[in-house]
């Protein structure tokens, strides 16, 4: 599990998959979202600008993030 340590209030889930490299691009993020692949909190969310907080946990494709 890979901790990303963010330094503002929350981060919008599809800047924080291109932040801790999860993705290439915002627009990669975006499809990738849409499509139902992305888990937080281990459920599947469809919203690319969910705010992610201290304590969230991100996954896709078998990687996993938690924000601190």
């Amino acid at each position: 599990m890979k901790e990303i340590k963010i330094t503002t209030e929350f981060i919008k889930l599809d800047q924080l998959m291109k932040f801790a490299d999860m993705v290439q691009s915002g627009g990669e993020a975006k499809l990738l979202i849409a499509r139902e692949l992305v888990l937080v909190n281990d459920e599947i969310c469809t919203q690319r600008g969910r705010k992610i907080r201290s304590g969230d946990i991100v996954e896709f494709d078998g990687e996993i993030c938690k924000v601190k």
